[in-house]
């Protein structure tokens, strides 16, 4: 049997940590920097800010401004650039401010330029770097150097990846399979509490009246109804017409709604032996034990043959056992061996107990084409 387990769990993401830091980079003597060349640089010295080596690119004559310059724009530039290698790509911005000397405040010279960016030190492009400055030379010169000195304020904020928990059980109660059947199977086998009691074929059985009465409306009449009452019910009660292994096999499915335990249900199910399922759907019918009717038509039809077809459909008539007797003149209708049907002493007998069952399969048969020979004819109605 196939069991499901619903295991539940769960994990945490907590939000992203930032780690910022801040490096102040002078340049003294700025006048003495300029005219160093277009794309050449001064460099500050290697800071750390969240574990990662950082380096500032300033070129005092532009970087890659020839448009610019074309344009009648004289502009500054400035770059951060991560030299940590092999510790992964790191997500990071920039924001460099400049020291106004006239208030002693620092502001961000481009705010445009701060943007979170993905920083991969092992690649080959530009990803290594990021432009965090570009200003006209006159603005620069004009409001932030004073005595020839430039101060710069370059803040890096390192965004780290968001940390998620390991993953958590919650904490669950294991139920185990119902064994309900099992104990009623108990109940019966081990007759504790018992207060009715069968004589079949002088063979014993002892049962609870409740649980008869709860599973057939037959028993309920006869064990809770005005009988009862009125004292009539014998003890024990003699089932008349009744082979004990029928009557057993019934009780346990009235008791667990299964033959799962009946090995001789199962041998003659596995054999093709249905003598066994006949009478328990004999004992069915008369007990009115619907679920347990329904499953012998259902073993009976798995089991159809052409040498049982015709005594099938006579039981499943004789029973009013619609289903069933379709299912046995549909079977008819099919088979390619007629002949054999009609020689099986079952094909007989219909003929002469059940005549009207025999002529409506006939009248069916005659509907798909299927005829019976003048042989067959005359066998079976001989």
């Amino acid at each position: 049997m196939l069991t499901t387990t619903n295991v539940r769990s769960a994990s945490t993401c907590q939000p992203p940590e930032t780690v910022q830091g801040m490096h102040v980079f002078q340049i003294l003597g700025y006048s003495k920097q300029r005219g160093i060349g277009s794309n050449s640089f001064i460099r500050s010295a290697v800071f750390d800010v969240a574990g990662y080596n950082w380096v500032i690119f300033f070129y005092p004559d532009g970087f890659g401004d020839e448009i610019a310059a074309a344009a009648g724009y004289d502009l500054v530039s400035a770059y951060l650039r991560l030299l940590s290698t092999g510790c992964g790509k790191v997500r990071a911005s920039c924001d460099l401010r400049l020291l106004n000397p006239a208030t002693g405040s620092s502001t961000s010279a481009h705010p445009a330029l701060i943007t979170t960016r993905e920083f991969d030190p092992d690649s080959d492009g530009g990803s290594k770097v990021c432009h965090c400055l570009c200003i006209g030379r006159s603005e620069l010169e004009g409001t932030y150097v004073k005595d020839d000195r430039l101060t710069m304020e370059c803040v890096v904020t390192v965004r780290k990846e968001p940390k998620v928990s390991k993953s958590k059980t919650f904490p669950s109660i294991k139920v185990p399979p119902s064994n309900l059947k099992r104990q009623l199977a108990n109940l019966l086998e081990s007759r504790e509490g018992s207060d009715v009691t069968f004589s079949v074929a002088g063979e014993t059985f002892a049962a609870h009246r409740l649980v008869l009465a709860m599973r057939s409306p037959v028993f309920k009449a006869e064990l809770c109804g005005p009988m009862r009452e009125s004292g009539t019910v014998q003890h024990p009660i003699v089932i008349e017409d009744m082979q004990p292994d029928a009557f057993r096999a019934m009780l346990y499915f009235i008791y667990t709604d299964s033959m799962d335990y009946n090995d001789d249900l199962l041998r003659d199910y596995h054999s093709g032996n249905c003598d066994m399922v006949h009478h328990l759907l004999v004992a069915a019918d008369r007990y009115a034990v619907e679920r347990l009717k329904l499953t012998c038509q259902s073993i009976l039809c798995k089991n159809l043959h052409v040498r049982n077809v015709a005594t099938t459909l006579a039981l499943a008539d004789q029973h009013h056992c619609d289903r069933l007797k379709n299912a046995c003149i549909e079977f008819m209708c099919c088979s390619n061996d007629m002949d054999a049907i009609v020689a099986a002493q079952g094909f007989k007998d219909l003929a002469t107990t059940s005549p009207s069952v025999l002529a409506d399969a006939m009248v069916r048969m005659s509907k798909v084409g299927k005829k019976l020979t003048k042989r067959a004819l005359k066998d079976g109605f001989n």
